[in-house]
């Protein structure tokens, strides 16, 4: 357990991430998926926003992220489960860096920030 935490803490953690709804071939390059974060979402790759996507299992995740000097590209992948994505339909995903906290650690994050429903009764 104490390997793990320690690894946590070297992670890269942006304090902005946008999700790309949509699944991507995970061979794609830095220069493919800035392409598709300026054509498609009309953003600039190096605006200090980290932007993520993910394949078609859901079970990997790829992190593009410009630090001022150059721009980061990093690779997840889980052994067992899959992670928890928003709905393909929207182009692009806000999230908190709580919420990718728990993104990256394979939790459903969705369910974590649910709002209660109004109509729920004891």
């Amino acid at each position: 357990m104490c390997h793990m935490v320690k690894c946590v803490a070297q992670m890269i953690q942006p304090e902005q991430v946008f999700l790309h709804a949509e699944p991507v071939d995970m061979r794609w390059s830095m220069d493919r998926l800035s392409l598709l974060i300026q054509q498609i979402d009309g953003r600039s790759p190096c605006d200090g926003t980290a932007y993520g996507f993910t394949n078609r299992n859901y079970s990997r995740l790829k992190l593009l992220i410009w630090d001022g000097t150059g721009v980061w590209l990093c690779h997840r992948r889980l052994h067992q489960g899959r992670f928890r994505w928003p709905a393909p339909g929207e182009t692009l995903f806000r999230m908190s860096a709580e919420q990718w906290r728990w993104l990256i650690t394979g939790v459903d994050w969705q369910r974590l920030c649910a709002k209660p429903s109004a109509q729920w009764r004891v």
